[in-house]
């Protein structure tokens, strides 16, 4: 990881190459269909979750997010709801005393094994997410976004994985996800977006970089902790 986020921090805007824009008409086509073969092969496991939540305090399912887009536009991302409903709305999580303690039992599990990252599928049937690609930034992280932008990652869909989540998921820095997320950018193509599927499975298994309560430097600005 090291020589990777070293190589992107010396990098200045990136434009996109024709093979990269040929390559991303491609990916797009291909994540939708992936996309798509996943969530009905995944329907059951959607059924547990929603009965699981459901059966823990009866509460909403489903939590969004607002995120940036492409291009720097917002969308909602979807994700299954992991904390109670008492927590505050109108303070930022990392300003929390405890945030681990409004984590639900289901929320916990989910979380730790990605499974609650399950409904942005969805983002990428509605052409808002790509499988992987640098993860969306929260609507006021103002650094990580202005740096993404600096670097040119805002020209590319953000992805549920990425090369910076195989690469230390929460525990990053934002200016190191920044610098790796421009490291992606660099070499697009189908070797590291293989290399981001198949990491994502190993990361998650280890669970590596996986700390509640957030990441690097986040604003927060609602209920549910970050976790990108």
């Amino acid at each position: 990881m090291r020589s990777a986020a070293t190589e992107a921090e010396k990098t200045a805007f990136w434009p996109l190459t024709g093979r990269q824009k040929v390559y991303l008409k491609v990916k797009f086509v291909v994540d939708w269909l992936l996309a798509l073969a996943a969530l009905v092969v995944l329907s059951p496991v959607f059924g547990v979750i929603v009965l699981a939540i459901k059966r823990e305090d009866g509460g909403p399912v489903f939590f969004t997010q607002k995120r940036v887009a492409r291009g720097g536009a917002y969308f909602p991302i979807y994700k299954f709801r992991t904390m109670r409903l008492d927590t505050p709305h109108d303070m930022p999580t990392h300003l929390l005393k405890d945030p681990e303690q409004y984590i639900t039992r289901v929320g916990r599990f989910l979380r730790r094994t990605s499974l609650d990252e399950l409904p942005q599928l969805w983002n990428i049937i509605r052409g808002e997410l790509a499988v992987s690609g640098p993860r969306p930034a929260l609507w006021n992280q103002d650094d990580l976004i202005a740096l993404r932008e600096e670097y040119g990652v805002q020209q590319i869909r953000p992805g549920i994985t990425g090369w910076a989540q195989i690469h230390g998921r929460d525990e990053l820095e934002i200016d190191k996800k920044a610098a790796l997320d421009a490291y992606y950018l660099r070499h697009l193509g189908p070797v590291i977006d293989l290399k981001c599927f198949f990491g994502t499975f190993l990361a998650v298994f280890r669970q590596d970089g996986v700390v509640e309560g957030g990441t690097g430097a986040m604003k927060e600005g609602n209920g549910e902790t970050p976790k990108a």
